[in-house]
């Protein structure tokens, strides 16, 4: 049976990311940590928007491609040093992914929608963009929240209302409906917290 060219750049992007060096645990299973992240983003956009196109569903499975590649340690540990690599990390995604799609058989003008969306292009006028900031909050909120609260113990009710805050903020209302539908599950320590930040 021939591949389609949809099927090829899931395998392209999985590929890459299943090189990542760091492991992270699913269940008892230990996974290549963004291998599993592309699998999440995946699995939440079928719940979220099941009937998103091929295009979207790959930009959302790439959106961390090969994120190892570019750690934030290679940029100074501060504010200003954090947008450097936050910025840098979008073009490299985007960069990597494109010439995946490209190689999979997608058309210039497919893969130049798809590197909009991966690089956070014009977030609130780009509904692909949206899109991936949409999924990309959802699985954070689900996966990886009550990680990232265990590693920063020294931040205080207020530090955490705020990043709750920035995470929320960037969601659309469709997303933040959901995100608090019983579609997603919250980290229960954090539920009070949640709560009263968006209130």
């Amino acid at each position: 049976m021939t591949q389609t060219k949809y099927e090829k750049a899931v395998e392209l992007i999985d590929a890459a990311n299943k090189e990542d060096p760091n492991q992270e645990m699913d269940g008892d299973k230990s996974q290549p940590k963004e291998f599993l992240y592309g699998r999440r983003m995946s699995d939440m956009l079928e719940r979220f928007a099941p009937e998103t196109d091929d295009i979207m569903k790959l930009a959302i499975r790439a959106q961390h491609i090969q994120r190892w590649k570019s750690p934030r340690d290679a940029y100074p540990m501060d504010r200003k040093g954090y947008h450097q690599w936050r910025t840098s990390l979008y073009e490299f995604h985007a960069q990597t992914a494109g010439e995946l799609l490209l190689e999979a058989g997608y058309s210039e003008e497919e893969v130049e929608r798809a590197k909009q969306a991966i690089g956070k292009k014009a977030l609130k006028t780009n509904k692909d963009t949206q899109l991936v900031e949409d999924i990309a909050a959802l699985v954070f909120i689900e996966h990886y929240m009550t990680d990232f609260v265990n590693k920063h113990p020294e931040y205080d009710e207020q530090k955490w209302i705020d990043i709750i805050l920035r995470t929320w903020k960037k969601m659309s209302e469709e997303g933040q409906k959901f995100a608090l539908s019983g579609a997603i599950k919250l980290p229960e320590p954090l539920v009070p917290l949640i709560t009263k930040a968006i209130s």
